[in-house]
């Protein structure tokens, strides 16, 4: 399945996924007739199982999905989308259509049945039809889903990509849907998710920056010789392909052992590599390249700009470290090798 995934995926971004699309959707905000094509494709609905219309594909089968989308720079939700169909399932809520999104970060209360509070760093915000969120209430952790019509833009914000995250009010609104978290689902399953979708975007975005970094080291002439042939330059390019490799297999990693829900320690050990690697990543190619990566025209810059701004999103490289650490800790010395063996750290 996750080759009939890849290849599709790749075709349709080679077709129509290029610099100017992206820098298109950068200015205008908005690319709905590229979300309308892509859309129609169905991925959102990947994990969704196949008697309710999906693919009942596992975590496997998408990283090279979310990797290619950090690859070409996708200017949409589309790894959000497919991720809060994923948890609507396991809550046993229908899938929705659309344009969809998650707040890791609110503040929301349930009074009743009617939810009231902040939702903060919503990508995509303001152009989707429906966000959720996780409210804890009596002792259990409830996924609630809201319209975007029911809710008023706070704060509308972009990161250093031009990528929107958007922050909301929510004034005693009734959900569109209200469940119970399931027990093995961690109540941080939505900061989880989101570092696991960035760690493999982050890992497409650092591969294809080497392999461009690459290609103009061959082609770049100085001193009457490809930039390529000089040992700095070499050492560089080499230093980058390391950290792209661990990234990619940090990635993979996570997204493997994410099987019934999202795994805690594979996530966050994805998220530090992948986290470190980026600002590595991007410096070596901007340097690679010198001032004509920097122009407006070069498509270094849409994967550098969303590798400075993801490795911070869906918590930092410092606070999965200090998450990783705290569990360790817990576990204690003499359990410490067991517990990595056996994957069993608990990194909430």
């Amino acid at each position: 399945m996750r080759e009939i995934f890849d290849s599709t995926i790749e075709r349709f971004f080679q077709d129509t996924v290029d610099t100017e699309q992206v820098l298109l959707a950068e200015k205008d905000g908005w690319n709905g007739t590229l979300w309308t094509s892509l859309d129609e494709l169905g991925f959102t609905y990947a994990m969704v199982a196949e008697s309710a219309g999906g693919a009942g594909a596992s975590w496997s089968d998408l990283c090279g999905v979310a990797r290619l989308a950090g690859s070409y720079a996708l200017p949409l939700p589309l790894c959000e989308s497919i991720f809060v169909n994923y948890l609507l399932c396991k809550c046993d809520i229908a899938p929705l259509t659309g344009v969809l999104s998650f707040a890791a970060k609110s503040e929301l209360r349930l009074d009743g049945d009617k939810l009231n509070g902040v939702l903060h760093d919503v990508p995509w915000g303001r152009y989707t039809q429906h966000i959720i969120a996780v409210v804890p209430k009596d002792d259990c952790n409830h996924l609630v889903v809201l319209s975007r019509e029911q809710i008023k833009i706070r704060k509308e914000a972009c990161n250093v990509a031009g990528e929107a995250r958007d922050s909301f009010v929510v004034e005693n609104i009734s959900p569109v849907f209200c469940a119970v978290l399931p027990a093995p689902i961690s109540s941080n399953v939505l900061m989880q998710g989101g570092a696991m979708l960035r760690s493999a975007q982050m890992a497409g975005a650092m591969h294809k920056a080497m392999t461009i970094s690459h290609e103009y080291a061959s082609e770049r002439v100085q001193f009457g010789r490809p930039i390529g042939s000089f040992q700095a330059i070499q050492h560089q390019l080499a230093q980058m392909a390391e950290h792209v490799s661990a990234s990619v297999i940090a990635a993979e990693a996570g997204f493997s052992a994410s099987s019934g829900t999202v795994d805690a320690l594979g996530v966050s050990t994805a998220k530090i590599c992948t986290s470190e690697a980026a600002g590595v990543g991007a410096s070596i190619a901007h340097a690679v390249h010198g001032a004509i990566g920097f122009t407006h025209e070069h498509p270094l810059h849409l994967l550098t700009r969303r590798l400075w701004s993801w490795r911070s999103e869906f918590g930092s490289e410092t606070y999965w470290a200090k998450h990783l650490g705290d569990a360790v800790c817990k576990h204690g010395a003499d359990n410490f090798w067991p517990a990595v063996t056996a994957g069993h750290f608990d990194t909430v």
